[in-house]
């Protein structure tokens, strides 16, 4: 039944765009205000590398609405790990903290993605990962001179201008057209695209759209699996398994130990490793609205594969890092953030956002076991993941710059 409705569904949604005066400085500042929400993020991850040995000997341990919620919760966490005085108090810091993580991780690439004009959506989009990068490599750097008490507080910086400049950003016209909150859609709409720029085209092409999928039932979890959904989830949750399980969180998690094995200065290494990340990644904003995010997955996975199977791990690691950051660390989620309906995108996000955090767990747990089963053997495996990617790549997942959300979900849905 891709049917009339269908039809119906995409017709209004491929022709272009003709809207002139454009002012954007909203969108920038609204990207701005989200990403540092990715930075929270980024110094969630980069705040245990400097500090885990101060913080068990200080405190003598053993071995053994959602950006806004995210962000005190976030900053309640900093807090609890600045005044800890045990495990318990750190504990809970670094719950408080993980959960906003895991929120942000998706929240701030769909914001993006829904606010953006569509020429500039990858880009925007892709200021998500670097604003990661950016926070973990700050992170490390600066816990190598200061206290990781101090450190923690310098997570609440971040928390602070998000917590601030949600106030001065319009909510999401798509969410706000979804909810029914119509008048509140067009003034937001047109703060994002300004004052002068003729948003009805547009306007109308949401509406248009979220109408027809009001038309159809609440979306549980098992629909996702109905054929209308099928091919957006297969999309969204293969390009996180194909990110997670070619090895990142192994290699980035024991990056110290691998440098080290392979003769070089953990220290520099990894500080090496860390701008290099931030600098791919941002070298990626440019590109993405005109290559295209499909050929950066596959220059990407093509690295991956070649880095896996060079053994001198020294010269591996940079080629596997700037390859992951050329495309498998920020296209899955700008993607991710493209493809799903409004009606199936908090479930299906949701879905795709705990598998790759399941994959980052599993990967980053049996990376020693592996290691220790046969080292050239683990990289011949992530070879085989990301061979597999490039697979799924060049078979499964569409292009998608260019066009509207409304265009693509509808194509990839209708």
């Amino acid at each position: 039944m891709a049917s009339k409705e269908g039809r119906n569904m995409r017709d209004p949604l491929i022709q272009k765009s003709s809207r002139k005066n454009e002012s954007l400085w909203m969108v920038y500042l609204s990207t701005f205000v989200a990403v540092c929400g990715s930075y929270v993020f980024g110094c969630g991850v980069g705040f245990s590398s400097p500090t885990q040995d101060a913080i068990r000997e200080d405190l003598s341990l053993s071995l053994a609405e959602a950006m806004r919620l995210s962000s005190a919760i976030c900053a309640a966490g900093w807090l609890a790990i600045y005044l800890a005085k045990g495990a318990e108090a750190l504990d809970i810091g670094r719950l408080a903290t993980g959960y906003g993580m895991g929120v942000f991780s998706y929240v701030v690439p769909v914001f993006i993605s829904e606010i953006a004009p569509k020429n500039l959506r990858g880009a925007l989009a892709t200021l998500n990962q670097v604003m990661i990068c950016g926070g973990a490599s700050v992170s490390f750097i600066i816990g190598t001179f200061l206290t990781w008490r101090a450190l923690a507080l310098t997570g609440l910086v971040p928390c602070a201008i998000l917590l601030f400049g949600l106030h001065l950003i319009p909510e999401s016209p798509r969410w706000l057209a979804k909810t029914g909150h119509e008048k509140d859609f067009e003034v937001a709409l047109q703060k994002l695209r300004g004052n002068d720029a003729d948003i009805s085209e547009e306007a109308a092409e949401i509406k248009e759209y979220i109408e027809t999928l009001d038309r159809l039932p609440k979306v549980k979890f098992l629909d996702l699996f109905q054929r209308r959904y099928l091919r957006s989830v297969i999309i969204g949750v293969g390009l996180m398994v194909v990110q997670q399980f070619g090895g990142i969180n192994g290699v980035a998690f024991y990056a110290s130990n691998i440098f080290k094995s392979a003769g070089v200065s953990p220290s520099v290494g990894t500080i090496t490793y860390a701008i290099l990340q931030v600098v791919v990644t941002l070298l990626i904003t440019q590109v993405i609205d005109r290559a295209g995010r499909k050929p950066l997955l596959l220059v990407a996975g093509s690295g991956l594969v070649l880095a896996c199977m060079i053994i001198g791990l020294s010269f591996y690691l940079k080629l596997y890092i700037g390859s992951f950051s050329a495309g498998m660390g920020a296209v899955p989620w700008v993607i991710m953030s493209e493809i799903f309906p409004v009606n199936i995108k908090g479930i299906a996000g949701g879905f795709a956002t705990l598998v790759n955090w399941f994959g980052a767990w599993s990967v980053s747990y049996t990376f020693n076991f592996l290691m220790s089963w046969s080292s050239y053997g683990t990289f011949l495996v992530y070879a085989a993941v990301n061979a597999l990617g490039i697979v799924f790549v060049l078979k499964v997942v569409p292009e998608t710059k260019g066009r509207t959300l409304e265009q693509i979900q509808a194509a990839i849905n209708g």
